[in-house]
């Protein structure tokens, strides 16, 4: 096959070098490809003979163990998604007696699952707009929605793997004392200022599918230095029991309820989710950390490169320069509407796969305009209208990252 394609537009074409493989594919470039390599197939195939324990049992335990020690946290909780981790940590915080109120902030830039618990378990949403820089919560209004509504709880997202203005962040949570849930789902190996994102919050969450920036196939982890929370965690994640906790927890628990020994592993102490993942997941895990500054280096490298030949003719998100970018795509806003749908032609055109930044302003949706009433920000607008996203992930090289770059900036016009 010949190792070229060509840039199509209205005006014409021109080659440069591609990759060669993809014979039958839709895409040419996806927006995300498995981590799961052939090397991590065979090492699972070799396990899977020895017939190993398949649900949840020991390889859980190391798999968050291990992920105590690269993150640096004190606990994590292994569950079936980063959406489920959101829930979990919800449900925690509501069960942990620590809220004043059930009044919580929440991004208009993010993913419906980041915002869906807190309607689900009877909190009070209050939306903000984005950060004009990073497009997380925008600073200004987040202090006024403080000022003015005193909720117990703000949730973070940090987007895209751009580190949001931590050090603002903090500064609000020490003058205003909310309790922080950082959405760290799209953010697996970015820094702010030597700190990996996803150990500000109270608690955090992550995600481990397909698209992120690495998979378990399906999966999530909440992270949290409190052990009071973390207990909450592993019995919400197992229907409520207590069968995860350590032993003095869990016979603490016997004791002041009053529980016969015989009853004891399947008394439930709060009313439950089965949320819980497999040792088979949390193998492919295990293999995924082995490598996780690999493709952290090159979810960078790509990240730096987009930015040298993009910046100047898109906004796009801009961060703190002792931070470090592990981006799971590259997200920009065209000038409008008309100029974002030229360049999605293209792309098409040219078999790269692309779509909404995100998605949009979540206050634009009917989830939310159901309940609450259309919420229209200036900047979260914007990215709705405006946005989209291009490939990022450990597969592409600096060369597919400058074709796909040429291929934007020749469909602008």
């Amino acid at each position: 096959m010949n190792d070229s394609l060509k840039i199509n537009t209205k005006h014409g074409s021109k080659e440069v070098s591609s990759k060669n493989g993809d014979i039958g594919r839709p895409f040419r470039y996806y927006l995300a490809e498995d981590t799961i390599d052939q090397k991590d197939i065979n090492r699972l195939i070799a396990w899977l003979k020895k017939s190993p324990r398949l649900t949840k049992g020991e390889v859980t335990l190391k798999f968050e163990e291990k992920w105590n020690r690269w993150l640096k946290r004190s606990h994590s909780v292994f569950c079936n998604s980063g959406s489920s981790a959101n829930l979990l940590m919800y449900d925690a915080l509501l069960l942990s007696g620590r809220l004043k109120n059930k009044k919580v902030v929440v991004p208009s830039v993010g993913w419906v699952t980041t915002i869906a618990p807190a309607i689900q378990l009877g909190f009070e949403p209050i939306m903000c707009e984005a950060d004009p820089d990073t497009f997380g919560l925008d600073l200004n209004h987040l202090e006024s929605t403080l000022k003015k509504e005193h909720p117990s709880t703000v949730v973070l997202v940090q987007v895209l793997g751009i580190p949001h203005k931590m050090r603002e962040i903090m500064m609000l949570k020490e003058k205003y004392g909310f309790i922080l849930l950082e959405d760290a789902c799209a953010a697996i190996g970015a820094s702010y200022h030597g700190q990996n994102l996803g150990t500000f919050g109270d608690m955090a969450s992550f995600s481990f599918y397909f698209g992120h920036q690495f998979s378990t196939i399906e999966g999530g982890m909440v992270s949290t230095d409190d052990k009071q929370l973390n207990d909450l965690l592993l019995m919400l994640r197992s229907h409520g029991w207590s069968k995860d906790l350590d032993r003095e927890t869990h016979n603490a628990l016997v004791t002041s309820h009053n529980i016969d020994d015989f009853n004891a592993p399947f008394v439930f102490y709060e009313p439950g989710f089965n949320l819980r993942s497999t040792d088979l997941n949390a193998y492919i895990g295990l293999g995924q950390l082995d490598k996780i500054e690999w493709i952290i280096s090159r979810r960078q490298k790509n990240h730096h490169r987009y930015k040298m030949h993009l910046a100047q003719n898109f906004v796009i998100q801009k961060s703190d320069p002792d931070s470090r970018v592990c981006s799971i795509h590259f997200g920009l806003l065209a000038k409008d509407t008309e100029e974002r749908r030229r360049i999605v032609r293209a792309l098409t055109n040219n078999r790269i796969e692309t779509r909404i930044f995100s998605a949009g302003n979540l206050g634009l949706h009917p989830f939310w305009v159901k309940r609450f009433g259309k919420t229209s920000f200036p900047m979260a607008d914007r990215i709705h209208r405006c946005g989209f996203f291009l490939p990022n992930n450990p597969s592409l090289g600096i060369k597919d990252v400058d074709f796909i770059s040429r291929v934007v900036l020749a469909g602008r016009h």
